[in-house]
């Protein structure tokens, strides 16, 4: 017997509601976390999700910003590759996604979302944008062509990249000297929170705040040299907009004994591991409000 399926036309559909349906159906969809600069050389860096390789001979990859749906504002990215059309386009490992995620906030055009997002910046060989510090692979390309496929909220924009230096990081190369799956650990975007892990399927992350938060380069320099934590838990703790105060921060720790025991050993790296226990269950107000009681002390 024939399944009876839900049959949608697009014009009969919101923008938004139309976006909701092609991103949660089309999946997993590879990221490419861009990195530009305007007329001035100032950084700029965002994530994709309209992204693939396209040729191999000329060494192709395309992506699209699209633009805004509920404003039909275009995005930094967009702007950019029109000043200098360079691009360095890095994939984005599980260790990174938090990091990743962050970067995707909307802040102020001019703000290096490198720092907010607390990654290194690294030197290109052939073109003037920032590589992304501890991506499996960077692309340094030359935009070849940008083609709009509409003038209205939701359309996006075609941005094709002729690629003119690859950097593989050694680490994820197989015993034949090519990228392992496996050790790359690529995560690709799904449909509303949720992302692919290559190697263990579905998980989600919550969405960047729709303000901008204090980013990784906001966190007190005694947490953000943690040994303990790692890339995705700064980027957690970065995706909060005010940490929690001092009679916020003293009411949970009269709550909490277990919490209490770990700050009175004083052992630094006790405490971190705590608040990554936190941070692992997504929580991060408890998280913040165990580190910043032993700054307090």
């Amino acid at each position: 017997m024939e399944k009876k399926m839900l049959t949608l036309l697009p014009g009969a559909l919101e923008t938004r509601k139309l976006h909701g349906y092609l991103l949660g159906a089309v999946g997993p969809r590879p990221i490419a976390l861009a990195s530009t600069v305007d007329a001035d050389g100032n950084p700029n860096l965002s994530p994709f999700s309209f992204f693939n390789v396209f040729s191999s001979n000329p060494p192709i990859l395309i992506f699209s910003p699209s633009r805004r749906v509920r404003d039909n504002t275009v995005k930094d990215t967009l702007e950019n590759v029109r000043q200098v059309p360079e691009v360095v386009i890095n994939t984005v490992s599980y260790g990174m996604v938090q990091q990743m995620s962050l970067s995707s906030t909307e802040y102020p055009r001019g703000v290096n979302e490198f720092r907010k997002a607390g990654f290194g910046m690294l030197p290109s060989q052939e073109v003037r944008p920032w590589r992304v510090a501890g991506a499996p692979a960077q692309f340094e390309c030359r935009v070849t062509e940008i083609k709009p496929l509409g003038d209205q909220g939701g359309a996006g924009n075609l941005i094709f990249c002729e690629v003119v230096a690859l950097h593989l990081d050694p680490e994820v190369l197989g015993a034949d000297g090519m990228p392992d799956p496996a050790l790359q650990d690529l995560v690709a975007r799904m449909g509303g929170n949720w992302y692919n892990r290559a190697s263990s399927g579905l998980f989600e992350v919550p969405k960047p705040l729709s303000h901008p938060g204090i980013g990784v380069d906001g966190i007190p320099p005694e947490i953000l040299h943690s040994n303990v934590l790692t890339g995705n838990h700064l980027g957690l703790l970065g995706n909060v907009d005010r940490l929690p105060d001092p009679e916020a921060v003293a009411a949970f720790v009269a709550e909490r004994m277990d919490v209490r025991g770990v700050l009175s050993s004083g052992d630094k790296e006790r405490i971190h591991e705590k608040a990554r226990e936190f941070l692992d269950g997504n929580d991060v107000s408890s998280a913040w409000k165990t580190l910043l009681a032993s700054t307090e002390n």
